[in-house]
């Protein structure tokens, strides 16, 4: 049976291992689960998560690693153009589906495209606005790969795609197609990649846990990221809770 596990939140924080979480993935292979890692982070490349797990003690097998980069390519067909505000895992997924990537701010026209595709850019400025702008204002259409506001790291809470993603659809006047986690490009994508889920487990509520009620399986929520202990109501509300990923291990198992 398979584990979804969110990243941000429930694995690391940044560059950070959350306590126990290598543990806990460890234990849970040991038990004879499948781990699958997906996150809403669309800026790195799939190598760069796997070298990422590698580091924290945590090698994963490529095909156990999905991400919204991944879900927002499946939005595109081979032959289109997009112009995209994020990093190179998105670039590296177009790129895997036959998708020309343009970006902003090179010094010459971007030029007609199908698509302006946008996730996390700690790049983004004035001038990457105004070229999406003009392009949804031509005509293409508007992918976030996820509406995440924030993230969640060790120095506190950072702003997300998501807040990105509402400055570019209110200058270009664009309703964005939203990729990531809980919306339906990426549920097909984990019914394609991975079939059957046991639990999705995460640290928000509004796309973790209404990703699991998506998949019709159970939502685990951990107190590592973005919701805080003494919470008080959630929606959804989670099937199971712990102080972390660890601990929730431990009571599934145990």
């Amino acid at each position: 049976m398979t584990w979804l596990l969110d990243c941000d939140g429930v694995v690391w924080l940044a560059e950070q291992a959350i306590a126990g979480a290598r543990e806990a993935v460890t234990t849970l292979r040991a038990s004879g689960h499948r781990v699958v890692l997906l996150t809403n982070n669309s800026f790195p490349r799939r190598s760069d998560h796997l070298a990422k797990l590698e580091r924290m003690g945590m090698p994963t097998d490529p095909a156990d690693v999905l991400s919204s980069a991944m879900a927002a390519a499946l939005l595109l067909e081979a032959g289109e153009r997009a112009l995209v505000l994020g990093g190179p895992g998105i670039v590296e997924e177009l790129m895997a589906r036959g998708v020309t990537s343009v970006r902003p701010g090179t010094g010459r026209e971007v030029g007609p495209v199908d698509a302006v595709v946008v996730g996390m850019d700690p790049s983004f400025d004035f001038s990457s606005l105004a070229a999406a702008a003009t392009a949804l204002r031509a005509g293409a259409r508007l992918i976030g790969t996820n509406d995440d506001p924030a993230f969640p790291t060790p120095a506190g809470m950072l702003p997300g795609a998501g807040a990105l993603l509402a400055a570019v659809a209110r200058a270009g006047e664009a309703a964005p197609i939203i990729a990531g986690k809980p919306y339906p490009p990426t549920v097909a994508l984990v019914r394609e990649r991975i079939g059957e889920v046991e639990i999705v487990v995460g640290d928000r509520p509004s796309t973790d846990g209404l990703l699991a009620r998506r998949l019709e399986t159970r939502f685990g929520l951990v107190l590592t990221g973005v919701t805080p202990a003494g919470h008080g109501q959630l929606d959804p509300e989670p099937d199971l809770e712990a102080s972390d990923l660890l601990a929730l291990a431990h009571a599934e198992l145990h």
